[in-house]
């Protein structure tokens, strides 16, 4: 791979536009706490996008900043991938194949007709309409020579249809992307050789055959009756004992008097859970993580708990009757419960965030079995949700200045994994020195880590013990911390 450097003009500044800050936002809370910087690169693209098609220096510290990462990871990130452009570029940016296949059947035509039409490899044209750079293979060989113009393929191309192209583009015109020879997609020239033919099904999609009826016969056969359909949620809703009789009975009837089968027998005797381990699998299999909330089965809380708590892992929280001054929380508001999962809560006497905030461990093992799909309590975070729904913080506030001593606070910013916006948060919540820091209690820890958009970093990044070296080096050197 050849050298790729910045553009040695850049602008001054760049920002997110505030639809991007919510778009990117969006992104980040994909990725599990601490791996924030797993979002990069769809930052970058987005980023790319909103800098009229190019990454320049303000874009990737712009990236750096947000995602509070060190600035030379988001630089070694742009300029890995060539799918991110470090020179501006026209409105309509030309990637032009080169390889075998294109080269082979004219590529270095259309060469010629970029530099006649809009100049050397890589500069934008005077009127800002066009720019062009040579790539490697873009996958669409059997279609040679051809061109990626934004995201968009053009086909099965010569000099004089390029030309053509490019003329359109930039006097605004519309092109409709694909083979310019009129090729049905990769097809052979001239047509496609084989199955040529429409399909007898082509004109009614779906449509069964219709043959001509039989001559009727002296005998007809008793007609068989049609079982009524059964779907995968019906099979699924049964319980684990009708299943094991359906399967017994099935059993023997196959096997008349030559094998006994106890009817009746019950999960735990014969099948060591497998009839539950089918129900889970197929509910897993109907239900796709894409499916809004309302979509999602929920177990009847009633029938739950009807059916003995004795079985159920865990403590019950305590609950109420009713919601408090008849109100109830919009327990919606907490990722990953919706209209369902609120009235199942509600059932269970769950109405207020800060029941959800104060759950122990015990009482979400006991929740968790009355959810039909287990384990979102903790994947979706519940509790921390509700905690900052309910205003309520963790862990004890570190003794705070109303400003920085002498009026000049530390460079906090010298701490790996501290970078402005940090920093600034810090600077609320009045922390300006290094000290401050080395003091932090682990209650302390935990009181900060609720203000901050990245959870876990203080520990992760050993905030306290770098702060306790830089004190002792400011100590060292003679200054005041």
């Amino acid at each position: 791979m050849s050298v790729r450097r910045l553009a040695e003009i850049q602008p001054e500044s760049f920002e997110f536009t505030p639809e991007n800050v919510d778009w990117a936002n969006s992104q980040v809370a994909k990725y599990p706490e601490g791996r924030q910087a797993s979002a990069v690169i769809p930052l970058l693209w987005q980023a790319q996008k909103q800098n009229d098609g190019w990454v320049s220096e303000p874009v990737i510290r712009h990236v750096a900043e947000f995602l509070d990462m060190a600035y030379i990871r988001v630089l070694e990130v742009a300029t890995f991938y060539t799918m991110f452009n470090l020179q501006p570029v026209g409105k309509h940016l030309v990637q032009l194949c080169g390889t075998t296949p294109c080269w082979l059947r004219g590529a270095d035509d259309l060469k010629d007709v970029c530099r006649k039409s809009i100049g050397p490899e890589k500069t934008v044209s005077d009127d800002g309409q066009l720019s062009w750079m040579e790539v490697e293979c873009l996958g669409a060989c059997v279609n040679a020579p051809m061109v990626q113009i934004n995201d968009d393929f053009y086909e099965d191309l010569d000099a004089a249809s390029f030309a053509d192209i490019l003329t359109k583009l930039r006097n605004g015109e519309t092109v409709a992307p694909g083979s310019q020879t009129g090729r049905q997609t990769s097809a052979p020239e001239g047509g496609p050789q084989a199955l040529t033919e429409a399909p007898p099904y082509h004109a009614m999609p779906f449509a069964p055959v219709v043959e001509e009826a039989p001559e009727a016969v002296a005998t007809e056969p008793e007609p068989v009756a049609t079982p009524a359909p059964v779907t995968v949620r019906d099979e699924a809703e049964k319980a684990p004992e009708a299943i094991v009789e359906e399967a017994a009975s099935d059993d023997t009837a196959e096997a008349g008097s030559e094998t006994d089968v106890a009817v009746g027998t019950t999960v735990e005797e014969d099948t060591s859970g497998t009839a539950s381990s089918a129900q889970a699998d197929l509910f897993a299999d109907e239900a796709s993580s894409d499916k809004a909330d309302d979509d999602v089965p929920v177990a009847d809380a009633t029938e739950s708990t009807e059916a003995g708590s004795g079985s159920v892992d865990g403590e019950r929280p305590e609950g109420l009757p009713a919601a408090r001054d008849g109100k109830a929380d919009d327990l919606k508001q907490i990722k990953g419960i919706g209209p369902k999962l609120e009235g199942t809560l509600n059932g269970l006497g769950v109405f207020h965030f800060d029941q959800i905030a104060g759950w122990s461990r015990s009482n979400v093992g006991w929740v968790d079995e009355h959810l039909s799909f287990k384990g979102r309590i903790d994947r979706e975070q519940w509790i921390p949700q509700a905690k900052g729904l309910a205003g309520i913080s963790d862990g004890v506030q570190p003794p705070a200045l109303d400003g920085p001593r002498g009026g000049t606070p530390d460079d906090l910013r010298k701490i790996s994994g501290v970078g402005p916006k940090i920093e600034d948060i810090l600077h609320s919540l009045g922390i300006y020195h290094f000290d401050q820091i080395a003091a932090w209690s682990p209650d302390h820890v935990e009181w900060v880590d609720e203000k901050l958009r990245f959870k876990g970093r203080i520990g992760r990044e050993d905030w306290i013990s770098q702060a306790t070296a830089l004190v002792e080096g400011v100590s060292k050197d003679g200054g005041g911390a």
